[in-house]
């Protein structure tokens, strides 16, 4: 009778029964059995109910949860939010808290805040991860600002110097607040791991890969091998200085006769429709380093053919530097360093290393980093078009970018055809002799915030900005 004194949880009545084998000389204890046996069967059947109900209401529970969690992923993809950095997001005006670097659970990163609050990241070894959602655009009607909006990689190799003129020794508080001397200038394969591809998939292009699929843009940036640095050594005759022209296309230059002065610096910037056969005497002849886009470089061709240029500049050992404007670009890089055609997009069948007159080098070929780009928006050039419906589009110029490259590989900067404030009183391109066309303000640039920048670092002594006065005499103010 085990068995049923265990099933009962042994109750005192039926451990009196075990000891009555005779069933038939105790009715009374078999009636008792019978009602204490039917009460704990009833007892069983509510807890076994109470047991199935408790399932019932854990399997409902986690039905719930699984649901959930596929709706609210639904609902990430489609807002842009979530991912490593999804509860970061603030609007601009609500800013109110310090940054922080962003960390996460497959890669840490210590940092060691300056006086400028910039976090000099030392990266650890990353561990394997997956790509955030696609955030969008258009889920923002204004920049969307995050805590690690004004985090950059500052891991570039220091650049020593013994030039006393050099910028990097300039007194100006507020420049040195905001320039960053060993920030990232070039992306490279080594520089781009899932980590940073998570944190830059948070600002748009040409600041970061937003919108943009993994598989599409490593299939160029695997390709890029890490550039020898400094981009710009001392020239013996210079005495440790290294000495920058930067040329901008302004028609300020149209007549100006600096050619010559252009020339004699260490080495001469360049960007996109860089004419120069016929216009020597005023523009200089020389070219070190040229700065371009996929589009900038084919679509001079086609604009400026009228006015004799026929190619980008190709001088002998002539270094080349890119900047990764949108997708056409990551498909340039691919077509170009694989030495093929693009295989698609709006240059498709095009071969890239055509366009640069057989000077194409790997060794002489740059990308710059998405950070310093976003850098010098954010600390020079934060326009007012970021607070709307237009900030997808925006970005600071080729020139600009060109400019600030040079700020932060030479150690003295000249610039030469830039936007100055008696710019109404000259053509849009140097190229003009025959006609005056006005400069035409696009809504993806800023050139007023610029040209008040290059005054600003005019009159701060950063820069010398070529300007002329209204009576076209050529000055230089010290």
């Amino acid at each position: 009778m085990t068995p049923i004194s265990d099933e009962l949880g042994r109750s005192p009545l039926i451990k009196y029964f075990t000891y009555h084998r005779s069933w038939c000389k105790a009715p009374w204890l078999i009636s008792s059995f019978v009602f204490v046996r039917t009460e704990n069967l009833f007892q069983m059947a509510f807890r076994s109910a109470s047991f199935f109900s408790f399932l019932v209401l854990i399997s409902f529970s986690v039905s719930v949860l699984i649901f959930s969690m596929e709706y609210l992923e639904k609902v990430t993809r489609s807002r842009g939010h979530g991912g490593l950095f999804g509860s970061d997001f603030i609007w601009q005006e609500k800013r109110t808290s310090s940054r922080h670097v962003f960390t996460s659970a497959s890669q840490t990163k210590t940092a060691y805040k300056g006086s400028l609050g910039i976090l000099n990241v030392v990266k650890k070894t990353p561990q394997a991860e997956t790509p955030i959602p696609i955030i969008y655009k258009n889920s923002f009607n204004k920049l969307p600002l995050w805590d690690f909006e004004d985090v950059y990689n500052q891991d570039a190799p220091p650049r020593l110097t013994t030039c006393a003129q050099s910028l990097r020794n300039s007194k100006d508080e507020a420049f040195q607040k905001a320039f960053l001397p060993n920030i990232s200038l070039f992306l490279h394969k080594d520089s781009i791991n899932m980590s940073e591809w998570n944190r830059l998939s948070h600002f748009n292009n040409p600041f970061g890969f937003m919108e943009y699929k993994y598989d599409d843009v490593m299939a160029s940036l695997k390709l890029i091998p890490k550039p020898k640095e400094p981009l710009l050594s001392p020239k013996p005759e210079s005495e440790g200085c290294v000495r920058c022209a930067v040329v901008g296309n302004g028609g300020i230059l149209n007549g100006s006769k600096m050619g010559a002065e252009i020339d004699a610096h260490d080495y001469v910037f360049r960007m996109n429709a860089a004419v120069i056969k016929g216009y020597e005497e005023d523009v200089g002849n020389r070219t070190s380093v040229y700065v371009h886009t996929a589009h900038s470089i084919t679509a001079s061709l086609r604009f400026f053919q009228k006015y004799g240029y026929t190619a980008a500049p190709h001088d002998q050992n002539i270094k080349y530097v890119m900047i990764p404007e949108g997708m056409r670009d990551f498909q340039w890089l691919e077509g170009l360093l694989k030495g093929e055609q693009v295989s698609c997009g709006k240059n498709c069948s095009r071969d890239p290393r055509t366009y640069y007159s057989g000077q194409y080098n790997e060794s002489r070929f740059y990308v710059l980093h998405q950070d310093f780009l976003r850098y010098v928006r954010n600390r020079f050039l934060p326009s007012k078009t970021l607070n709307d419906s237009f900030w997808t589009i925006f970005r600071p110029t080729n020139g600009a970018f060109t400019l600030f490259l040079a700020l932060h590989t030479c150690d003295t900067v000249s610039a030469y055809g830039f936007m100055t404030e008696d710019y109404s009183e000259y053509p849009n391109y140097y190229v003009e002799r025959e006609t005056k066309t006005e400069v035409v303000f696009f809504i993806n640039h800023d050139y007023i915030l610029e040209k008040d920048l290059w005054k600003s670092l005019h009159e701060r002594k950063i820069i010398k900005l070529y300007q002329r006065s209204h009576e076209g005499k050529e000055k230089r103010k010290k």
